[in-house]
This record gives structure tokens, C-alpha cells and sequence, in this order.
């Protein structure tokens, strides 16, 4: 994964009227969150927002693919994440809406617990 830094700032202005965006970089790659949430990925340019059970259907209706990745064992692998339709890349209220999909499952997704440090001895 790469990180297209004009996409990131592309994404933070166009979000800014819904919160503000952070990213992460993973894997060569990052995450990008709004107000703490987690609802988008970008690799190699593209965007990819989070899908669940609930909005799955407004991507497959567009024909937008899985993100997918070669795992450590060779295998492709898929996460639930969207490929974003190509109007977010110049349409300010395309993006918003597509990324509210996004943000929205962001919120639904069960919350990970921290981990418990073990006491050194």
C-alpha cells in the first residue's frame, strides 16, 4: 500500500463540515478516521470505505469491488471495505455522502478492548 497525500487532504477538506480527519499510516498504506472513527482505507491512490451488513447493498449496486490484499500465505484476502466510486475523487458532496456510508459503519463496528498489560515481573 502507498499513500496519496493530496487524496488524504482531498478527503479532510471535503469532510470538514462533518468532523475532522486523521490517518494512520499501516502497511504502506493508511487509515483514515473522522473525529476518532475509522471508515476509510487508501492504497495505491484509491479510496476504500467501510462496508457492513447495512450498506453493503449501496455498493453493490454501484459494482464497487472489495479492498483485497495477497496475505503472508500467498492468498488474496478480502476486508470490508469499498472501493469509493470514481465521483468522490472530484465532487465534494459525493464524497461526503460516500463517506458518511463509510463513518456510519465506522460507529457500528463492535469496539476492540484494550489489551491488558502484563506486569514485569
Amino acid at each position: 500500500m502507498s499513500v496519496d497525500e493530496g487524496l488524504v487532504d482531498w478527503v479532510a477538506e471535503c469532510l470538514e463540515p462533518m468532523g475532522r480527519v486523521t490517518m494512520r499510516k499501516m502497511m504502506g498504506g493508511a487509515t483514515l478516521y473522522c473525529d476518532g472513527i475509522i471508515f476509510a482505507l487508501i492504497d495505491e491512490g484509491d479510496l476504500y470505505l467501510k462496508s457492513d451488513a447495512v450498506n453493503e447493498a449501496a455498493f453493490e449496486a454501484e459494482g464497487l469491488g472489495k479492498f483485497e490484499f495477497t496475505g503472508k500465505d500467498g492468498k488474496i484476502a478480502t476486508m470490508n471495505y469499498r472501493r469509493a466510486p470514481l465521483d468522490v475523487y472530484d465532487d465534494p458532496d459525493a464524497m461526503r455522502d460516500w463517506a458518511r456510508l463509510g463513518i456510519e459503519a465506522g460507529e457500528r463496528a463492535p469496539k476492540k478492548k484494550p489489551r491488558k498489560k502484563t506486569p514485569k515481573p
